[in-house]
């Protein structure tokens, strides 16, 4: 379990970094949240991610 934590905290700390412009023009990230409700229950779910190009990047579940 810590080290899942740990890659997922190097991977925001990186998308914070080139968020932030330190290696050149900012990117402006992009979020998504949801919250349904299903015959099994309810369940949330969202993630986090960044486009340059032709390259995007989304984590999430």
């Amino acid at each position: 379990m810590m080290q899942i934590l740990r890659v997922v905290l190097l991977i925001a700390a990186g998308f914070a970094l080139v968020a932030c412009g330190a290696d050149g023009e900012p990117i402006q990230p992009t979020m998504s949240a949801n919250v349904g409700v299903g015959s099994s229950g309810t369940y949330v779910g969202g993630g986090v991610g960044f486009r340059r190009g032709g390259l995007g990047v989304f984590l999430g579940v």
